[in-house]
């Protein structure tokens, strides 16, 4: 699939070298861009509070150690490391309430 152009509220997308044009909705045009995910950044995947933080600032970490305790919907969750690294700024305190998609913990 091939994206050829966009015009206002159109666009022409050519595929196995059939050419279409379809219309986009107000939704589509208004829409967040996409964000890859880094793994780096440590971030709430759902609403909940801290339950509890096993790591400091500047402490080395390995990919799998623990992070921290999310409690969400009456279940601890454990928050493992997804990478190597250094544990740069811990933006969360035990205690505190985060929302989804709150940013947790940077790695460096």
């Amino acid at each position: 699939m091939k994206e050829s152009e966009a015009q206002d509220c159109y666009k022409t997308l050519i595929v196995d070298g059939d050419k279409y044009r379809t219309r986009l909705s107000k939704k589509y045009t208004l829409r967040k861009p996409y964000q890859p995910v880094d793994p780096k950044k440590i971030m709430a995947f759902i609403p909940g509070t801290i339950k509890k933080i096993f790591v400091r600032e500047g402490a080395k970490v390995a990919k799998g150690d623990q992070l921290l305790v999310l409690e969400a919907m009456k279940m601890n969750n454990t928050m493992l490391s997804p990478v190597d690294g250094k544990i740069g700024k811990i933006l969360i305190k035990v205690g505190q309430t985060v929302s989804k998609s709150q940013l947790l913990i940077e790695i460096e």
